[in-house]
């Protein structure tokens, strides 16, 4: 047996974790905008990627380690490296060995990198900034603001797991995450740390099974990034180590950074779950909720708050999934809006989910009536303010 609770901080507060956030003068006014992951010991890293084919220069630059033991983590944001060729892994070299020689106590770096598209790292500015780093500091705070882009707010999550033997151990994260989400592996930046006594095989098991449930089941836009990058450092100083019990606290500790990044979809106003059950195979079921949740017409409606179960049928029909209107049974939580081919949608059953819509969370349930299979996938509305944060990202 084992308990898992939450805690009020950040991967700071796991044992031998150090971070922090600074201005390197990328974004205006002073704001944080590069910040670091430290540990006194060497940690075991495992790694999840973007799908795009275009991967950034930061991700080439880790791919290609041969020894990805490691204990600092360079983050920054408002500059992707991304479609920079050799030269961006090149600048990451250059820049990891000269910040080498100000802070010796650093091996085997890592970079993570998040911003605007196809303009080379500004590794001067970095660089200076990066000398000033102490290594000694617990900020998880700054860290969290250091780096943001669109995002509305920091994201960042701990627990504590106590073994039955009563040994505990940490696992914590901290994120961004608003635009260019979309349920193809990890889409955000996400560092989780724990200390943990976690051999790397499981550490790349308990990853990749998570992720299929909470990173690759949200989605704001439909777009996929070129950075996205959900990393897991071990630094194993806390000296124990249960395999089912850390599984467990690495999902809810991805669950609940999933649904961050998706309820802080870039001007979104509300996080919705699209419950597929009764669906042919699993495989259609994951099919149609993503379907769902990619959905721009199905977004707009949320945004609207505008119970068109129309938009929910027709989106369900235009996956190529098998389905059939005399077995399908649609409802907004517990408010059945179509059932079985019979229109259900009275003046009082629109007028009752459309309280439903109101809601800033809320679950739509759509069963398929054809099988056993569910899956789960997670979205949100789509407004005004995407298309302005959008418009004029660059800037």
């Amino acid at each position: 047996m084992f308990s898992i609770f939450p805690l009020n901080g950040y991967i700071s507060d796991i044992n031998g974790f150090y971070c922090d956030g600074i201005s390197a003068g990328l974004k205006a006014n002073n704001q944080l905008d590069i910040g670091f992951i430290y540990s006194s010991s060497l940690c075991e890293v495992e790694s999840i990627f973007t799908k795009n084919r275009f991967q950034a220069a930061p991700l080439k630059h880790f791919i290609n380690k041969s020894n990805t033991l490691s204990n600092f983590v360079l983050i920054n944001s408002k500059n992707a490296n991304a479609m920079t060729g050799q030269q961006g892994i090149d600048d990451i070299n250059e820049l990891f060995e000269e910040l080498q020689k100000s802070l010796p106590n650093i091996h085997n770096p890592i970079m993570s990198s998040t911003g605007v598209i196809g303009v080379r790292l500004p590794k001067e500015k970095i660089l200076e900034a990066a000398k000033t780093f102490d290594l000694s500091n617990k900020d998880g705070a700054n860290l969290s603001h250091a780096i943001m882009t669109t995002d509305a707010y920091p994201k960042s999550c701990l627990y504590e797991v106590k073994l039955a033997d009563g040994k505990t151990f940490r696992i914590g994260a901290v994120a961004k995450g608003a635009g260019m989400i979309n349920p193809n592996l990890a889409t955000m930046l996400c560092f989780i740390c724990t200390d943990a006594d976690v051999p790397k095989d499981d550490m790349k098991e308990a990853l990749l099974e998570n992720t299929h449930t909470t990173f690759n089941a949200i989605s704001v836009d439909g777009d996929t990034s070129t950075n996205d990058t959900v990393m897991l450092l071990a630094n194993k100083n806390a000296s124990c180590y249960d395999k089912t019990a850390f599984k467990e606290a690495l999902r809810i500790v991805m669950n609940e950074i999933a649904m961050l990044v998706v309820s802080d979809g870039e001007g979104a106003k509300k996080a919705v779950g699209f419950e597929v059950i009764g669906a042919f195979n699993d495989k259609e079921a994951e099919l149609i909720a993503k379907n769902l949740s990619n959905s721009l017409l199905v977004k707009t409606a949320l945004f609207g708050e505008d119970p068109n179960w129309g938009r929910i049928a027709s989106t369900i029909g235009a996956s190529g999934a098998k389905c059939d209107e005399t077995t399908l049974t649609i409802s907004f939580e517990n408010v059945l809006v179509y059932n079985k081919g019979e229109i259900i949608f009275t003046k009082e059953v629109e007028e009752k989910a459309a309280l439903v819509l109101q809601q800033d969370s809320f679950k739509v349930t759509c069963n398929i009536g054809l099988g056993n299979s569910q899956f789960t996938a997670y979205g949100c509305d789509l407004g005004y303010e995407y298309v302005k944060i959008n418009a004029d990202y660059r800037t």
